[in-house]
């Protein structure tokens, strides 16, 4: 697990020991940050259910202005923060060791936004479902904001009234939906 590009290129990445965490495989990332490249620069990062923060830190290696990684394990918390003193990030990052449904609430009473959401939830644990009504509940999400879920292929993401997918891509056992909040016209009204 390394850091694909940026100022912290080439840096491999540190991940907590065990089978609790499941680290995007580094093709996963490469195809998911092609995707989001335009998106990343001056952007506010939230990595949630981060494990060893490759995501965010890949994020702040190419341009966020800030990254906030979230994870309620001790063990995971641990390697995230190696991982970004590793990459000289710092400045840029914080760290809350809480659950995931916990910190949302407590960014949202922060009033903080965030241009990318990045969730990678346990797979087959519901949490997906929860966690997208947490982040709506805040109001963390930023106006032309976009939320990226990484699930197992057999799980879906619910009907949300106030968001919707704009693209999914599959990676056989994994795949990644990508959602915004709806558009309202004057029907909408």
């Amino acid at each position: 697990m390394r850091v694909i590009s940026g100022s912290a290129r080439g840096l491999k990445l540190s991940a907590p020991e065990g089978l609790s965490t499941r680290p995007t495989t580094d093709r996963i990332k490469e195809s998911l940050f092609n995707i989001i490249a335009f998106d990343l620069y001056g952007c506010r990062f939230l990595d949630l259910f981060s494990g060893s923060g490759g995501i965010g830190i890949e994020a702040l290696s190419r341009g966020a202005v800030k990254a906030v990684f979230v994870d309620h394990a001790q063990s995971s918390i641990k390697v995230i923060k190696s991982n970004i003193e590793k990459a000289r990030l710092s400045d840029r990052a914080e760290v809350l060791c809480m659950n995931v449904g916990a910190a949302v609430a407590a960014l949202g009473k922060r009033n903080e936004s965030f241009d990318i959401i990045f969730m990678d939830p346990p797979y087959s644990m519901g949490l997906t479902d929860s966690t997208l009504y947490s982040i709506l509940d805040a109001g963390i999400l930023a106006p032309e904001g976009m939320i990226i879920a990484e699930q197992s292929v057999q799980e879906t993401v619910p009907e949300i009234e106030d968001l919707e997918i704009v693209r999914i891509k599959d990676y056989k056992i994994t795949k990644m939906t990508f959602l915004e909040a709806k558009k309202r016209g004057l029907e909408d009204y």
